[in-house]
């Protein structure tokens, strides 16, 4: 067993809109490993990009209500205990409501010679107010 600390991070805002923090919780560290793990914090109406993964990721939100979109979905509500699956490839984004801040466990898998996220344009006001 191998205990590790990683710090806080504030996420790189070609990737993100307002302020949104990363706390590594798990990375592939052993042959065959794919697994990523991260708890995302997000300030209100902060957002990701558009963007996918290539394994796929799963969304568990813990606090606050999250805002999620697939690419030409409808903008959903997720509250606190309910968790989003986003199929391989799937464009998306998710982020804070606009009234609270959101924290949520982030799920993927990085795949072979794939990176682990594609990521796109920054979400419009208009978008992110599609409601």
């Amino acid at each position: 067993m191998r205990m590790t600390r990683h710090a806080t991070a504030n996420n790189p805002p070609e990737w993100f809109t307002g302020e949104v923090w990363l706390d590594p919780v798990a990375a592939p560290s052993a042959p065959g490993q794919q697994a990523n793990a991260a708890i995302v914090r997000f300030a209100p109406s902060a957002r990701t990009a558009w963007h996918s993964h290539p394994g796929g990721q799963t969304l568990h939100i813990l606090e606050g209500v999250a805002l999620v979109q697939s690419r030409g979905g409808a903008v959903s509500e997720v509250s606190a205990g309910n968790t989003v699956l986003c199929p391989p490839g799937e464009e998306h984004w998710h982020g804070a409501a606009p009234h609270s801040f959101m924290s949520h466990l982030a799920v993927w898998d990085t795949l072979p010679g794939q990176p682990s996220a594609i990521w796109g344009d920054h979400v419009t006001d208009s978008e992110y107010a599609a409601r």
